[in-house]
């Protein structure tokens, strides 16, 4: 690496000393000294794969879990949901699709098992209201 250095020197009769730009690199060179090892440098390359997101449907479950449990869908969901994300958090990205698609479908089953019941719950005493 050829750098070049400007020189500024200060003028004559006045008592501060002279000032140098100097580059970072020569300043550490200077600072540090030459490398040792006359070798070539080796180099390292890291490969940072891009961050797949597979969704793990925790907050889905638990909402499952507390409000519309029918048949415990809601909980082994959350279950399947902690499991998927353990799996993400480990790096095996296939096992955490595998399990993200089995609570997405309890949730999904969950879901509808709940609204059912509720509807149910609501219409069934209109309806014996209405036949006295």
């Amino acid at each position: 690496m050829n750098h070049t250095v400007q020189t500024f020197f200060s003028p004559a009769g006045t008592d501060r000393p002279p000032n140098y730009e100097m580059l970072k690199e020569e300043h550490e060179v200077a600072t540090l000294g030459a490398p040792h090892n006359p070798a070539a440098p080796t180099s390292t390359v890291i490969h940072i794969r891009s961050e797949t997101s597979v969704p793990d449907h925790v907050v889905w479950s638990l909402f499952n879990t507390l409000f519309m449990n029918s048949c415990c869908l809601g909980f082994i969901a959350f279950a399947y949901s902690v499991k998927s994300r353990d799996r993400k958090m480990v790096g095996d990205l296939t096992g955490a699709q595998a399990y993200a698609s089995t609570a997405k479908c309890l949730n999904i089953w969950a879901l509808i098992l709940g609204i059912l019941t509720t509807i149910l719950l609501i219409i069934i005493p209109i309806l014996i209201l209405q036949a006295y």
